[in-house]
């Protein structure tokens, strides 16, 4: 069952969730770097073009490979952006790619070692490959703030904000780091 967004009354469209591949004009640019770009890859940059955060997007370009249906992944991952609820910490991408190797490679037991040592290589594993190729994998420093801001009030998705923001391109290296890893595919990370 396709999660549907209720209507809200904010200026903010909601995170599609029932997210299908759309056909559209890109800048020529833009196509070049598609180009080399999976499905889900692509699926997750467009995701959070389209409204949702670092987190989510990630985590919904894969929940339904490791079962987890498209609904409780956005609820999951709904606190997670902006480096954890904008707290500018770890990236949110980086946080879709941890809760991605727990669906994978976790335990319902807590005293299960071998599977808690197995997610931990992997998410450090995921995480050396963000860092080697982004240069951190702390929000506030992939995107250049100086200083550390509290506020909850999530920026206004605007072309604007998406010109200034790299986050679409963070999501696509998660996505990419995930296929590799956790999946053992991708054109490109």
């Amino acid at each position: 069952m396709m999660f549907q967004p209720k209507e809200k009354s904010h200026p903010f469209r909601p995170c599609p969730t029932d997210f299908k591949l759309q056909k559209r004009s890109r800048p020529k640019q833009e196509r070049v770097i598609l180009k080399a770009m999976s499905e889900r890859t692509e699926k997750a940059a467009s995701l959070f073009k389209s409204g949702c955060n670092c987190c989510q997007s990630v985590l919904g370009a894969f929940s339904d490979d490791l079962g987890l249906d498209e609904k409780t992944a956005m609820r999951i991952a709904y606190g997670l952006g902006g480096g954890m609820g904008r707290l500018r910490e770890v990236c949110g991408a980086v946080s879709g790619m941890v809760v991605l190797a727990g669906l994978k490679y976790g335990s319902e037991d807590p005293y299960d070692a071998a599977a808690k040592k197995k997610t931990y290589e992997i998410v450090q594993q995921m995480a050396h490959a963000f860092r080697e190729k982004n240069g951190s994998i702390v929000c506030r420093q992939l995107l250049g703030l100086e200083k550390r801001e509290d506020d909850p009030t999530p920026s206004e998705r605007t072309s604007a904000y998406y010109q200034k923001r790299p986050c679409a391109e963070y999501v696509a290296d998660a996505a990419a780091i995930v296929e590799r890893t956790l999946f053992g595919t991708s054109p490109s990370a």
